[in-house]
């Protein structure tokens, strides 16, 4: 038999040849490294025979789903040595997901199972790493699976057996075997458990059967594993590290926000951080002026007509909101643009007006579960930097390319480098291919025109239209998607948008959703954690506190105030009767850039002493004029250069 090698090398092999034999006859250092294999890009165990024909790839820890499948080797582990220490349990499933694994298990009545426990069980899972156990698959009929499983109680795996028959037809299932260990399993695996390098138990969680609250209620074990020990330790800093830095907590801490039992995923600001969303917004608006965008402002809640006009209704409204209002179905929107076609369609137009930008901080409300609900992460009451543009065929890649130019401009502030998707058609979508195509191909064209990198996400794009992705790293390398810039044929169509053309006849247009910062709400949680509460000068809620050393220093702390507060810096007194070495520490506490200290030295000159942030000491004494042109010249440097990453902690 053959089979062909990534780099297209053709492998002569004996018929019947497995995974494990292939990396063999490549060399020892392979047979050595291989954890499995890759046929016709499907990873399989190394010991199942390899098809005539197949392309194939050998699997070793440098490959980039490598960690996937050591994390499912250790969720087995987990079970085994789980079933060892707590007998009775009862376990369900246990995948790898991002970063790490989990298993959900049944503990016997009267079991309390916490982090308390974890040392015990990372114990016993170090046993079964360093005795080598080969993971064995066989594969048997569903009666012997059931017959196995019920005899040992395991009724969950019952279940799943029960119902791959059921919704599959399957009369056979695989099971693999590690030393003591049996579990229902798809695969694959690596040879043995001796290719964890190194594992930890993170955290316990509940979670129902089936994600249905009307189940059981069982106890999911979260954990994680690499290859080696280093990478671990780096991880779990990085973790440490996060966690430092959520924005739940420092919102707490530096009194940005808070949230209300009484509504639930929709954030309370407070005056602090209105300040952050204020700037943003100041800053928002003046770029969308700057670049010929109109400011517009719609309605939260419509009839469920325009909704169902729109496409809405038919693809969303599972995570929608609606009520009646005089017998009258109303939903609140989950998006700005129905809204802005209408105020696209209250004028005639005339292709000399076209493009049209509309920029809206629009309110929208969508229904998310409240298990999925994380802080300003995700919410249910989401302020977009919304804008849409109403353009003609032959303008959507000068649009297109505007609208990266922006989000470009846009990000270099917060140091924030993009990277690109190109999400295409999705399975369920309006529109017929040839409008695909032609809207695919306009998207393509612009990036390409910029010279920009970018990944094609195949089948991701909206149920209206294809659209281009802006991903960010933050300072501890976590990606997130912000920007989008979607294209949209459909919407103008079904709502029946049009303009006069140079031929004085109707035309559609062209739509183009736009959105750079995605909401306020998210956009203020990752910078929260991106700089730690360490927020640039122009960004900060209070950019300087003024501070007496005793009681007779009010006056000329009060008048410095007064000059800074009336020449637009965000600056507070503090003239309690604490020493100012306290007053010092708390400032510090809440992040504030400047401490201006004044004395008697200051009392007399009319000036104050400078004392930066974050232990960079005293600066020496300016006038509060003096002080007002620093911070001026601070947030325009800011302003106009590329900060690198911050490394707050």
């Amino acid at each position: 038999m053959k089979v062909t090698l990534p780099d297209g090398k053709e492998l002569e092999l004996a018929a019947g040849a497995t995974g494990a034999d292939a990396a063999a006859s490549i060399g020892p250092g392979l047979a050595k490294a291989a954890l499995a294999v890759k046929v016709d890009g499907t990873t399989q165990d190394l010991a199942l025979p390899l098809p005539d024909e197949a392309v194939v790839e050998i699997v070793t820890d440098r490959s980039a789903d490598a960690l996937e499948l050591i994390r499912h080797d250790t969720a087995h582990v987990l079970a085994a040595a789980m079933m060892e220490l707590y007998p009775g349990v009862k376990i369900s499933i246990g995948p790898a997901i991002e970063n790490g694994f989990y298993y959900d298990f049944d503990f016997p009545e009267g079991t309390q199972f916490s982090d308390a426990d974890f040392e015990r069980v990372e114990a016993k899972m170090k046993e079964h790493v360093a005795a080598d156990e080969a993971f064995v698959r066989e594969v048997v009929s569903v009666d012997d699976a059931l017959a196995r499983f019920k005899a040992q109680g395991q009724d969950y795996k019952v279940e799943l057996i029960e119902d791959l028959v059921k919704n599959e037809g399957v009369d056979t299932v695989s099971l693999y075997t590690n030393g003591p260990f049996t579990d229902l399993c798809r695969g694959p695996h690596a040879p043995s458990t001796k290719r964890i390098g190194a594992f930890k138990l993170q955290s316990v969680a509940g979670a129902y059967w089936r994600g249905d609250s009307d189940r059981q209620m069982l106890t999911r074990v979260y954990g994680t594993a690499f290859f080696k020990q280093k990478e671990l330790d780096a991880h779990l800093h990085l973790l440490e590290e996060a966690k430092a830095r959520d924005h739940r907590r420092l919102g707490k801490e530096l009194g940005l926000f808070t949230f209300s039992d009484l509504a639930p995923g929709m954030p309370l600001w407070q005056p602090a951080g209105m300040t952050i969303w204020n700037e943003l917004t100041e800053l928002w608006r003046t770029q969308n002026r700057k670049r010929g965008y109109s400011e517009v402002k719609t309605p939260i809640l419509w009839d469920v007509e325009l909704f169902k006009a729109s496409g809405h209704w038919q693809n969303y409204r599972d995570n929608m909101y609606f009520t009646d209002v005089e017998d009258r179905p109303m939903g609140l929107k989950p998006m700005n643009c129905p809204g802005h076609v209408q105020l696209f369609k209250d004028v005639r137009r005339s292709y000399r007006e076209l493009p049209i930008r509309f920029s809206e901080q629009g309110l929208v409300h969508r229904h998310e579960p409240s298990g999925t609900l994380h802080g300003l992460m995700r919410v249910r009451h989401i302020t977009q930097d919304d804008a849409h543009i109403f353009c003609t065929e032959e303008q959507i890649e000068d649009e297109v390319v505007g609208c990266l130019d922006f989000g470009y401009d846009l990000y270099k502030l917060f140091g924030f480098e993009p990277s690109l998707e190109l999400s295409t058609r999705p399975e369920k979508r309006l529109g017929s291919d040839e409008t695909w195509d032609r809207a695919e191909k306009a998207l393509e064209n612009a990036l390409n025109r910029k010279g920009l990198d970018f990944q094609i996400n195949a089948g991701d794009g909206a149920f209206y239209g294809p659209k281009i992705d802006l991903h960010m790293k933050d300072s501890l390398g976590r990606s997130w998607q912000l920007g989008t810039v979607q294209l949209d044929y459909q919407m103008p169509e079904r709502l029946e948008a049009t303009y006069i053309g140079a031929d004085n006849a109707e035309h559609r247009p062209v739509m183009i959703h736009r959105a750079l910062l995605g909401s306020f709400e998210r956009f203020i949680g990752i910078l929260i954690e991106h700089y730690a509460g360490e927020f640039p000068l122009w960004l900060t809620p209070v950019q300087a506190v003024v501070l007496t050393i005793a009681d007779r220093h009010a006056g000329a702390a009060q008048a410095a105030v007064e000059v800074l507060r009336d020449a637009g810096v965000r600056v507070k007194l503090d003239d309690r009767a604490e020493s100012v070495g306290r007053k010092i520490r708390e400032a510090e506490m809440a992040k504030i850039p400047y401490m201006l200290i004044v004395g008697d030295r200051e009392a007399e000159t009319g000036s104050v002493s400078v004392r930066r942030h974050r232990g960079q000491g005293d600066e020496g004494s300016v006038s509060a004029e003096e002080f007002v042109t620093r911070v001026r010249d601070e947030m325009e440097a800011e302003r106009n250069a590329e900060p690198p990453l911050s490394d707050a902690v």
